[in-house]
């Protein structure tokens, strides 16, 4: 690192203001036309990175193939005709996948399965690297509990333990142990802080979050993002109680860099910055720039404001060159790290693209989430079945949003997947399957309905918040119709977001979560639905009876009064109009075969708090068998509940998990240790203490476990 830091400060005495600033100016791709003067912005050291797609929503909007050519091109002039001659970082939207497609995030989270997240990070990155790519802006890191913020497909869900998780297998799987290794790329944690509590789930509003929420429940996926080595973070839109984020110090340099310990640089996301004159905090673009770098804001996405108002600010002293200095520090830090100096052009290589779509196979069927099933699944091969739905020839909301480079045409639908995979007869209608005069004849020649249903990829994303989370009419009168012959139903839903299920779940025999699975997930759901896979996905949010109950996440604090609806207590109490229980709740999931688990042991029931501090722990285990007839994996959940505190504590929060494949007849033996660092809580103020007392553990299938022991902490 010494030898970093020196060559930082080499190359930073030899660079003119302008060029400081050109580090910290970030410039999406030049669209017919403008190329040539970008060319001469790059030649004259005006641009530090390149946003590889155009427009703030790249996400749902259609972009341009990558031209290798063309961005070796600007490299070349950056590097042999400006007169600095640092290489630009290149940085584009790769959040689940690049030629290959993932599940999107969300989904990955529902697999509880860490080596398998950072594995597919891993071939994402192999394929962006060879197309130019060093680095992207995942992982998507805000905790967020309304699922009508379109938003919701990036992130992890409503628990800050698992976000934490996916947050540090994502990055690994990204930069590995060095990110300078090949077929690497900078990862980037988003959106530091609070945006998924936009208000009403309205993308961009403002988020009403306090000190000791923020630090419980939306900062430790961030800080597992740093401990795993993440060398940037995006700034978020939003204001957080009257602070717009772009222009906090309190959140960007005493909570992110000083209390977090993060040692990269901040990018804001596109156009944050100039957005401080609508939040009503700049009366123009000089204080926008002067508010955003002061506040350790270092990177300008997109909106030119620190390219056009930096260099005047510091020339009247608004803004100190020792702040700009270290700004441009922190980015040729980060370029020297990921060895872009020594390797600055995409040489391409070849990679195993049918080990990849393997891969996204696996996670997608580690991703599904079994809701229900009365003995219809798995069906046999020889089934004749009647499949109908809007997703029964899609192909490209299978994809999800966020897709800039996956090939829908490379995407098997549901009825080629069921085709190649059933030797019976497959009665298919295409769309919604509504022309009832002929049209029921599908089913009545069958053996089964599968109904293929969902929500397009075009309702998800950037922009995309809906007030409606329920299947469209067409699609309910789908199912009841389905219903009506007697025949058993089996539904599969394709969807972004936990939707509604009231009126839903209900009329169908078996139930079958598949998300927006990606590339291979067609192939995925047929292997389930035959038995060729065994579910094991969990929900990483609640699902809801009705869109009406949201927010409803299952780390809740006690109400004073018997009404904790969450965990059943009184539930018709909270609304009279409707039961506020979760349909599903968190961590839910169902398998084909069934785990019988034992009672909960402890080696030693009590330990000190000095014991605790000094490393020492609570050793827990439990047996889990497997009593049915397939050999499957199981997620084992601890949560915790800290009977007295001095402030409010969850019901029950996750705390450790194991995913573990248990064959039929097989007992396994699951055990956790439990520390300081799992035992305790921050205060408002951000110190983290763990306090005398006892501490339910429970262990079980999902959130609503009962099964328990008490610890004490003495």
């Amino acid at each position: 690192m010494n030898d970093i830091n020196k060559r930082i400060e080499e190359i930073l005495s030899g660079l003119t203001l302008k060029e400081k600033i050109g580090q910290l100016n970030q410039q999406e791709t030049p669209v017919d036309g403008d190329a040539e003067s970008f060319k001469e912005q790059v030649r004259n050291g005006e641009i530090g990175s390149i946003l590889m797609s155009v427009g703030a929503t790249a996400g749902n909007d259609a972009q341009g193939a990558i031209s290798i050519d063309f961005y070796n091109e600007l490299q070349r002039i950056a590097v042999e005709e400006s007169r600095s001659g640092i290489p630009i970082l290149f940085g584009r939207d790769v959040i689940h996948g690049h030629r290959t497609v993932f599940p999107i995030p969300l989904a990955m989270t529902a697999s509880f399965n860490e080596e398998l997240i950072e594995r597919s990070y891993k071939d994402i990155a192999e394929e962006a690297s060879n197309d130019s790519i060093h680095w992207t802006f995942t992982p998507m890191l805000d905790l967020a509990r309304d699922p009508r913020w379109g938003r919701i497909i990036e992130g992890t869900g409503e628990d800050p333990y698992l976000g934490s998780k996916f947050a540090a297998a994502a990055v690994k799987g990204l930069q590995g142990e060095n990110p300078a290794d090949k077929n690497r790329i900078l990862a980037c944690a988003k959106h530091f802080v609070g945006y998924g509590a936009s208000e009403g789930g309205r993308d961009y509003h403002r988020a009403e979050i306090s000190d000791y929420s923020l630090n419980n429940y939306y900062l430790p996926a961030f800080k597992s993002a740093i401990d795993a080595g993440v060398k940037t973070v995006m700034s978020a839109f939003n204001d957080v109680s009257g602070q717009p984020v772009t222009s906090s110090k309190y959140y960007l340099t005493e909570i992110l860099r000083n209390r977090l310990g993060f040692d990269g640089f901040v990018v804001s996301d596109y156009d944050a910055i100039v957005q401080l004159i609508r939040q009503g905090v700049a009366e123009n673009d000089a204080d926008c720039a002067e508010l955003a770098l002061n506040a350790g804001l270092d990177m300008d996405m997109h909106d030119k404001i620190y390219i056009d108002k930096l260099e005047k600010l510091i020339e009247s002293g608004r803004v100190s060159e020792e702040t700009l200095d270290n700004a441009v520090r922190r980015v040729l830090r980060v370029k020297l790290i990921i060895g872009l100096f020594e390797n600055p052009y995409c040489k391409q290589e070849k990679y195993d693209i049918n080990k990849h779509r393997q891969d996204a196979k696996e996670m997608a069927c580690e991703s599904i989430v079994l809701l229900k099933n009365d003995g219809v699944l798995p069906l046999d091969k020889s089934a004749n079945i009647g499949l109908a739905g809007p997703f029964v020839y899609e192909k490209r909301s299978l994809l999800g949003s966020w897709m800039l480079d996956g090939k829908v045409e490379e995407t098997p639908n549901m009825y080629e997947a069921m085709k190649a995979k059933m030797s019976g007869t497959i009665h298919d209608v295409g769309g919604t399957g509504l022309s009832w005069d002929s049209s029921l004849k599908w089913l009545y020649n069958s053996d089964v309905a599968v109904l293929c249903l969902g929500e397009s990829w075009s309702s998800t994303g950037e922009h995309r918040a809906v007030s409606d989370i329920s299947l469209l009419p067409e699609q309910k009168l789908l199912i009841e119709k389905a219903k009506s012959t007697g025949k058993k139903v089996v539904g599969v839903l394709f969807c972004g977001r936990p939707i509604e299920m009231q009126g839903i779940a209900d009329n169908f025999d078996a139930l079958i979560y598949a998300w927006h699975g990606g590339s291979e997930v067609a192939n995925a759901v047929a292997d389930i639905i035959c038995g060729d896979a065994v579910p094991s996905g969990r929900m990483p949010m609640t699902a809801v009876r009705k869109a009406t109950h949201i927010p409803m996440y299952y780390n809740v604090t006690s109400s004073g009064r018997p009404v904790n609806c969450y965990y059943g207590e009184n539930a018709g109490e909270c609304y009279i109009d409707s039961l506020a229980t979760p349909y599903y709740p968190f961590g839910y999931g169902l398998s084909y075969t069934e785990f019988s688990y034992g009672d909960i042991k402890c080696e030693n029931k009590e330990i000190s708090l000095q014991d605790l501090k000094n490393g020492k722990k609570f050793s827990i285990s439990i047996d889990v068998k497997n009593i049915g007839g397939f050999n499957g994996k199981e997620t084992v959940q601890l949560y915790i509940h800290d009977k007295l505190a001095s402030m409010m504590r969850p019901i029950k929060e996750l705390k450790a998990y194991k995913k573990v494949l248990i064959n039929k007849n097989e007992t396994a033996n699951i055990d956790f240790e439990i520390g300081f660092e799992d035992l305790g809580f921050y205060m408002p103020n951000g110190e983290y203490v763990v306090e005398k007392g006892e501490i339910e553990i429970f262990i079980g299938e999902n959130c609503l476990t009962q099964r328990k022991i008490t610890i004490k902490v003495k």
